[in-house]
């Protein structure tokens, strides 16, 4: 049997180098692509042009931006003794959806994975301590992940940030709203039962 024409072949190859796009879902991304107008196929590559062209790291906490410092290290309403430490922009973006963070932010650029290469060198931690340490900083929440690289960078960070006047929190752990606890894992209920507080 023939193959695809070698410019849609192409297409789906890109295509599976998105996250979670495996060969079925690239082909039908690439089908339907096939039967967008013109223009909105045009809009679609422009776009993409655009966040390559215009967007950098935010120069003081690591996030995606377009203007540098972003709009929330220039925010003066913003708390500036307050740093949340996410690992990756969309963390961040997570964070600020609740609006129930009003402080900062340090975006990591990942976690630490000695099997992956990744160590303290490899994240912006060295900038994070750089904040921490001019003294205007007095509490440093730290909101990675629940896995074990992320519980490995939390506590990496909790040792190193003794060294300086600084309240360190973690971000709390448990059942999830309108979470069912017969389909909870044993793991989070237990964390749950833990982290228990007075009502």
């Amino acid at each position: 049997m023939q193959g695809y024409p070698q410019p849609l072949e192409r297409l789906i190859m890109q295509l599976q180098k998105l996250p979670t796009v495996g060969p079925k879902t690239a082909q039908r991304l690439a089908f339907f692509m096939l039967t967008l107008p013109d223009i909105e196929t045009k809009q679609i590559a422009e776009a993409i042009m655009e966040v390559k062209e215009n967007l950098s790291d935010c120069k003081i906490c690591g996030t995606i931006t377009d203007i540098n410092p972003c709009h929330i290290c220039s925010n003066p309403r913003r708390d500036p003794q307050i740093i949340c430490v996410v690992e990756q922009p969309d963390d961040l973006w997570a964070i600020e959806r609740t609006e129930s963070h009003k402080g900062l932010y340090h975006v990591l650029g990942g976690v630490l994975s000695p099997l992956d290469g990744v160590g303290p060198d490899s994240l912006r931690i060295d900038t994070l301590f750089n904040r921490v340490h001019n003294g205007a900083v007095k509490e440093v929440i730290l909101a990675t992940n629940w896995d074990t690289e992320g519980q490995a960078t939390a506590l990496y960070l909790t040792q190193h940030l003794e060294q300086f006047q600084v309240s360190v929190t973690r971000i709390a752990y448990g059942i999830p709203v309108g979470g069912d606890l017969e389909y909870i894992d044993e793991v989070t209920l237990a964390k749950a039962l833990e982290g228990r507080r007075a009502v």
